[in-house]
């Protein structure tokens, strides 16, 4: 990351970045808005293109930048300056961002990351998540976009401050969805979880050319079935959400040529209380070693989790030579 900071200086910025901890204004790199837990201090997620051109712009409330097959876009709504609830702002959020689509010619949503204050609160009778998701489903439906089978990969994170913030990547093609087995899909959740689901795949397999395929894993957690388990124990949730991502990395596997592999994703580990980082750092470590590049290169942030007896989530991504099957 300091690296490409020092080439954008120079005029020579990536195409974009998700930055952790790093500059806010830098427009390339929109920024999560959370604690950054990890001894390295501020990291990037940084995304570079071999297009001579990149083109930026704004779509109502989105700032987007493309190089005419990929798009990065940012949509950030305070919500203390702005007259409207939570699912509201989450239906507007989302009806810009499918005209951004439209508007820049990237069709296809990859991934999305969604990071909203007081994930876990009351709204006014309706859980603040809940409300997220009623206007994120609404804005999908309207838009005649897929919110159940096909929707992309995606996570919804509560932070402690700042704006109602959603970043996302979409392409030209099409993104393959991928479920997890061990897991009832997020958009077939029973009511009990809220009026509407969540509208997510586990994970999304994208080729993202050169004879390569991109894995987007959605945020991940101590959930079986539709239940969560292990509450209040944030070592065994750490090894069941390890238990699942192998899952859906098996499940991805099954779906091309290209094998990914545990220990070589890139993760974002979020974890409610920061007390809980070492413990949440020596399970991964015991399980998959010291060196391996989850370990090593794990960005950890403190963020409440989607279910407040949720303690650690875990999302991730990676490239692997192969293709997919039909």
């Amino acid at each position: 990351m300091p690296d490409s900071l020092a080439l954008a200086t120079h005029g020579k910025a990536p195409f974009a970045a998700l930055g952790y901890g790093t500059p806010h204004g830098v427009a390339w790199m929109p920024t999560v808005n959370a604690r950054v837990l990890s001894p390295q201090g501020a990291m990037a997620d940084v995304w570079h293109v071999s297009a001579p051109h990149i083109e930026s712009g704004t779509t109502g409330i989105a700032r987007w930048r493309t190089d005419g097959h990929w798009l990065l876009g940012a949509i950030d709504l305070d919500e203390a300056a702005e007259n409207q609830g939570l699912a509201e702002l989450a239906h507007r959020a989302y009806r810009d961002l499918f005209k951004t689509l439209d508007q820049a010619g990237a069709p296809h949503l990859q991934r999305i990351w969604n990071y909203l204050p007081q994930i876990n609160a009351d709204g006014g009778g309706l859980e603040r998540y809940r409300q997220f998701n009623k206007g994120r489903q609404e804005a999908f439906l309207e838009a005649g976009r897929a919110a159940f089978e096909g929707a992309p990969a995606a996570c919804a994170l509560g932070i402690h401050q700042g704006a109602l913030s959603i970043r996302f990547l979409a392409g030209q093609q099409a993104p393959l969805p991928v479920e997890n087995p061990r897991q009832v899909s997020a958009y077939r959740y029973p009511e009990t979880y809220g009026p509407r689901s969540p509208t997510f795949s586990r994970a999304a397999l994208a080729d993202i050319g050169d004879g390569n395929i991109a894995l987007f894993i959605s945020g991940t957690a101590s959930i079986v079935g539709h239940e969560t388990v292990h509450p209040g124990d944030v070592l065994e949730q750490t090894r069941e959400t390890l238990r699942n991502l192998q899952a859906v990395v098996d499940a991805a596997n099954a779906r091309g040529t290209a094998k990914f592999s545990l220990a070589e994703l890139d993760c974002v580990v979020y974890v409610r209380n920061p007390s809980d980082t070492d413990a949440v750092r020596g399970i991964l470590e015991g399980a998959l070693g010291a060196d391996a590049p989850l370990t090593r290169h794990a960005v950890y942030l403190e963020a409440d989790i989607c279910r407040s007896d949720l303690l650690v989530e875990i999302e991730a991504h990676t490239v692997a030579a192969g293709q997919l099957r039909p």
